[in-house]
């Protein structure tokens, strides 16, 4: 399929005058939230809630803040979370994309929301 990368707003609900960021982030159903470089944490200001355990891909361990609360939007989609600040791009896993909605699109390699629930999100809560 390639890479799958959307264009995200990112913003700290806990400080509503600060200037909400755009950024293109890679997503990654593999990675279960949301990962952002150490400059867009601190851009959003967003406070050091603790540290966490993270393994990479080349099965490193890593010790890594993690920060928040973080508001990531998509189109008419919104959530709210923690994320880890580790690399150097953004990365958007499993966890926010199901608390939006949104689906992959693999021949258009980019996510869209669900289209069996375009105007609201749904969710499995049985």
């Amino acid at each position: 399929m390639g890479i799958v990368q959307a264009n995200i707003r990112l913003s700290n609900p806990s400080k509503p005058k600060l200037k909400a960021l755009t950024v293109n982030a890679m997503v990654d159903t593999g990675a279960m939230t949301i990962c952002i470089p150490e400059h867009v944490a601190v851009q959003l200001q967003l406070p050091e809630i603790e540290e966490r355990e993270v393994t990479t891909a080349d099965e490193r361990s890593h010790v890594v803040p993690y920060v928040g609360p973080i508001q990531i939007q998509f189109e008419n989609r919104t959530c709210f979370t923690g994320a880890l600040v580790i690399g150097g791009s953004v990365l958007l896993g499993a966890v926010p994309m199901e608390d939006m909605d949104l689906v992959i699109s693999p021949s258009g390699r980019s996510i869209t929301v669900n289209p069996k629930s375009p105007n609201i999100p749904s969710a499995i809560v049985k």
